[in-house]
């Protein structure tokens, strides 16, 4: 993917999954950390493999997601190191930020 071109993936976290328990008792939310996960899914799936550790230098978390809501991933390479991305629920921003290898 070429700088400024941005790539979409549809994602949905079951009721069933098992990080959703503690997350919040009786009114679940999926948590942050999954979104990432999935986040970083759609970089690697564009890029390959990550092979060194990476850096969240900045995300920031506007909405929550709910079990069983389609969100999708928007990735933006600013370089072969670094990505910009947006999570969203149809046109709803959930979460956005920036990743670097």
């Amino acid at each position: 993917m070429e700088r400024g071109q941005a790539q979409g993936m549809t994602f949905q976290v079951q009721g069933d999954h098992p990080c959703l328990p503690g997350h919040f008792p009786g009114r679940p939310l999926v948590p942050g950390v999954v979104i990432l996960d999935h986040v970083i899914e759609a970089i690697e799936r564009q890029h390959g493999p990550f092979e060194a550790g990476l850096r969240l230098p900045q995300v920031k978390f506007m909405q929550p997601l709910l079990p069983g809501e389609t969100a999708s991933v928007h990735i933006d390479a600013l370089d072969g190191a670094r990505w910009r991305f947006r999570v969203c629920r149809g046109d709803r921003l959930l979460a956005s930020g920036e990743v670097c290898a």
